[in-house]
């Protein structure tokens, strides 16, 4: 039998990026590295073929650092995954409620727990990442101390969710993009998504006239961020998602009109739309009918 392919995760064992892999390719090999650049070097070096990379949350908002970090991969985006965070509270086996004192997790996922940590009367204790807590209240053994972490992790490290799906938000969601060191060209039948990253010029309204060819060729744009470059308050790039491919002519004008206006327009990848998008599209359609006199 042929070895089954890789695909690189960022963090340890049991992390929610672990959890994508599983849930996204499961008959992939998942494959942790300690950093971001870990990740994309894995594939760089062909010892995986794909990185899942998280990129934002519905809650927290985007990973910090990562924009910076797409655009020099040397990878491609090849597909997006979205993932329903469900965070549990991990405990050594026999732990009960009445024993805990502090919890400990990774910042966002402490945040994102709040009004389980002050029913309980839990002093919330900050960590690297979720899965590292769940390792190192699994090795420490000590049943005053619990972990928020993933189902998965609790399964890898031997410990019991006392209590499941104790996130504050029930659409907590994190969206994750997948690369590789070819891009794709999905098939023209299928709805995608196009990503990128442009720098406008220096001068005024410049972004409005480098956006404005989206709006009259009717292209949606659904991301739009901005992050400092540089080292200089004066000088932002834009990370940029739309839907459609740029061969689509509506897509293809309106990037035209944006290199007019800017510079270092990459593209970063052309990629199927996931399956998400249109399930929240028709959750906020009806949110806004129900809204309507």
């Amino acid at each position: 039998m042929p070895p089954k392919p890789v695909i690189a995760f960022q963090g340890l064992p049991g992390a929610y990026s672990h959890a994508s892999c599983l849930a996204a390719y499961p008959d992939m090999d998942p494959l942790p590295r300690a950093a971001f650049e870990d990740v994309f070097a894995a594939v760089r070096d062909g010892k995986a073929l794909y990185a899942m990379i998280p990129i934002d949350n519905s809650v927290a908002g985007r990973v910090a650092d990562i924009h910076h970090l797409l655009p020099g991969s040397g990878l491609h985006i090849v597909a997006e995954h979205f993932l329903r965070v469900n965070h549990h509270l991990l405990v050594v086996p026999g732990t009960t409620l009445e024993d805990l004192r502090t919890v400990e997790s990774h910042v966002h996922a402490l945040s994102q727990c709040r009004r389980m940590t002050r029913e309980l009367g839990l002093t919330p204790v900050v960590t690297a990442d979720t899965a590292g807590a769940a390792r190192d209240v699994a090795r420490r053994g000590d049943k005053t101390v619990a972990a928020i972490g993933s189902a998965l992790s609790a399964e890898i490290y031997g410990l019991e969710s006392l209590r499941a799906n104790i996130e504050d938000e029930e659409h907590n969601t994190t969206r994750f993009v997948v690369m590789a060191r070819e891009p794709v060209s999905p098939r023209a039948d299928v709805e995608s998504v196009t990503s990128f990253i442009f720098r406008v010029r220096n001068v005024p309204a410049a972004l409005y006239k480098a956006l404005g060819g989206f709006a009259t060729n009717g292209v949606n744009m659904t991301k739009l961020e901005s992050y400092q470059i540089g080292g200089t308050f004066v000088a932002a790039q834009f990370y940029a998602e739309v839907e459609g491919r740029p061969d689509d002519r509506p897509v293809a004008y309106a990037m035209e009109e944006l290199r007019f206006f800017s510079h270092e327009v990459v593209v970063l990848g052309v990629y199927p739309a996931h399956p998400y998008r249109f399930e929240a599209r028709r959750r906020a359609l009806e949110a806004e009918t129900r809204l309507l006199p």
